[in-house]
């Protein structure tokens, strides 16, 4: 590859006035439309994926050995029922140490969550009384200093 072609251009389009031609990009960098799952909870799903390929295989093999009529059916089916129970509990492990993830690191709340709403209104609450309760306290003391002065 010559030189002017590595750089973009063609033969002919240096030969036409040099005018580049503009080259299309390989690769473009899009963000992520979704965060990226924690540690734990992304090895729990790469095991629950390894553990479901496996278990695919071992009914694919034991659905051939029928077929073929091989010694090696029963135990294939055998290892088939416990590997598909195993793939079952790694689902289930996936979806355990996501919720455990969530509690122990806190939920990303979105904006029209219910108990965001909630807090709000409490804080607005607690504010308000501690407020009336300094208003209070202000008019007793106001109060009580007028009349015995009196």
């Amino acid at each position: 590859m010559r030189t002017d072609e590595h750089r973009g251009t063609t033969a002919a389009a240096a030969s036409a006035g040099g005018a580049r031609i503009p080259r299309q990009r390989l690769w473009v960098e899009e963000p992520a439309t979704r965060r990226r799952m924690p540690d734990p909870v992304r090895t729990a799903a790469v095991r629950a994926v390894l553990i479901m390929s496996v278990t695919l295989v071992q009914a694919v093999v034991a659905f051939l050995c029928t077929l073929a009529g091989s010694w090696l059916a029963f135990p294939m089916v055998l290892s088939g029922v416990a590997s598909t129970v195993v793939a079952t509990w790694s689902v289930l492990d996936v979806w355990v140490t996501r919720q455990v993830w969530n509690q122990r690191h806190g939920v990303v709340s979105v904006p029209s969550s219910t108990a965001r709403r909630m807090r709000r209104e409490r804080r607005r609450a607690r504010s308000a009384a501690r407020s009336q309760a300094r208003r209070d306290a202000r008019i007793r003391r106001r109060g009580t200093g007028g009349l015995s002065q009196a």
